[in-house]
């Protein structure tokens, strides 16, 4: 059980104080106009761009602290490296492009490439993936354990505090409340280290409190279940975020710098998360629970205070994405469905259609947190059958010599997401097999894509061809 100090509770209050502050205060600037409200006027310099990409980019906090708990610095070499890597890549190669399509998002560019169907669907995608409900989640537990409220009291108040500010700010209010939960979360993070290691010691304790494999990078891992999640950090790419923070960054330059800078910043944050689930481990070593390693940590080793502000940081790391995702998910319905599916368009009510976004959004995220608890394992499920049908449509919309007919892209990218569904409920029956029991819905997702996107590459060139003769 939580114990909290009258300090705790003020710091967390002061916390949330400062946070809406900052909404409502920066978010009241904004005007109707679309390109300010869905994008701040395109007008992103690089030290907000870093601060927002950073603390939007990580949300579930808990997770990190349970796998790290269970399989130490594989947590790291897994769900750290190949996102630094796929980042960087896209910096270089996708963030400019992106800029200087001056567009809103994803679905606009597939499109403009691909026509209105393959845009439609990908707007279906891109809205499943961006489903705020398990940051709604984690959010509500943690106000439920917190505050002892009950699990639909605490999914309204999480709804609230998150969505409250973006109605009337936009995408304003939401950055500039991430520059806010940027410095907390960092700074929960770096006192709960200095806490342990003033207590029990550095990498000594460490290592003669750990299990062997817990300080190994592979953690003794199978190198298939290495590559799977390599492969999975992919989806970068295909990331809403991304784009919409390069969307709205000043210049390319900013966008293509403002990720290479954030990626330290990842790596950085990537550190203090996996030090302290690291410690969690070794100072609790027979949890029933590893999903709350690092509150039950935070009880243990943190005075009051500072276990409320380690509170707050946690608050800040999901809270920075489920803000973000509320807004890509608002705008996905208003730009993307109703402004797209209505006979007059009118984009001087894109704010009116993101608002009723919103709002539908966030019912909704409430309704499937409270019915389906376990939404969290069901969004990363969808992610795994929803992201291979976008990597390679989106790539090859910024790479024209990758692009193959509108109608086999379609098919690709039902194709695929079905491919990535069957083998989900198939595998089961290879579970004997040390190769094909490995492999992850999202692994079979993306073969069946590289095999129609090659296979249209090709008949394209055919095509060419025959013309030229």
């Amino acid at each position: 059980m939580v114990s909290f100090k009258l300090v705790d509770y003020l710091v967390i209050g002061i916390f949330f104080l400062v946070v809406l502050s900052f909404g409502f205060y920066f978010g009241r600037r904004t005007t109707k106009d679309p390109s300010d409200y869905l994008l701040s006027g395109r007008n992103v310099g690089l030290f907000l761009f870093i601060l927002t990409t950073v603390s939007s980019w990580y949300g579930g906090i808990l997770g990190v602290g349970e796998f790290t708990y269970r399989y130490g610095l594989l947590s790291w070499f897994t769900q750290g490296i190949p996102y630094y890597i796929f980042a960087l890549l896209f910096a270089f190669f996708l963030a400019k492009k992106v800029r200087l399509t001056s567009l809103y998002t994803i679905p606009d560019k597939l499109t403009l490439v691909y026509g209105k169907n393959v845009g439609l669907l990908s707007a279906f995608f891109v809205f499943i993936l961006v489903s705020p409900a398990p940051y709604l989640l984690m959010t509500a537990n943690i106000i439920s354990l917190i505050f002892g409220t009950g699990t639909l009291i605490s999914l309204i108040l999480g709804l609230l505090l998150s969505i409250s500010y973006l109605i009337n700010g936009g995408f304003k209010a939401n950055i500039y409340s991430d520059v806010i939960q940027f410095f907390v979360m960092f700074g929960g993070f770096i006192a709960a280290i200095f806490f342990a290691y003033h207590s029990y010691g550095g990498i000594s304790f460490l290592q003669h409190n750990l299990p062997p494999n817990h300080l190994q990078f592979t953690g003794g891992a199978s190198p298939t279940f290495i590559i799977v999640w390599y492969l999975i950090a992919l989806w970068t790419f295909a990331d809403p975020g991304f784009h919409q923070r390069a969307y709205a960054a000043k210049t390319g330059n900013t966008a293509m710098y403002g990720i290479i800078i954030s990626v330290l910043f990842f790596a950085l944050f990537d550190f203090l998360t996996t030090s302290t689930g690291l410690y969690a481990r070794a100072i609790l070593p027979n949890l029933a629970q590893p999903t709350l390693s690092y509150p039950l940590l935070a009880e243990k080793i943190l005075p009051p205070g500072w276990k409320g502000f380690f509170y707050a940081a946690m608050f800040a790391t999901i809270m920075s994405t489920l803000n973000s995702f509320y807004f890509l998910s608002g705008t996905t319905i208003g730009r993307d469905f109703i402004f797209k599916l209505r006979k007059v368009r009118d984009e001087n009510k894109l704010k009116y259609y993101t608002v009723y976004g919103l709002i539908f959004s966030g019912i909704l995220s409430v309704i499937l947190a409270f019915y389906i608890p376990s939404v969290i394992q069901l969004w990363y499920t969808i992610g795994s059958i929803c992201i291979p049908g976008m990597i390679l449509p989106v790539i090859s919309s910024y790479y024209l010599k990758m692009k193959i007919n509108q109608k086999i892209l379609l098919a690709e990218m039902i194709a695929a997401s079905s491919a990535s569904l069957i083998w989900y409920f198939v595998r089961n029956d290879f579970a004997s097999s040390k190769v094909l029991g490995e492999i992850e819905p999202m692994l079979a997702g993306l073969f069946v894509a590289a095999l129609f996107h090659l296979t249209g590459i090709i008949i394209e060139k055919l095509i060419s061809c025959a013309k030229v003769k």
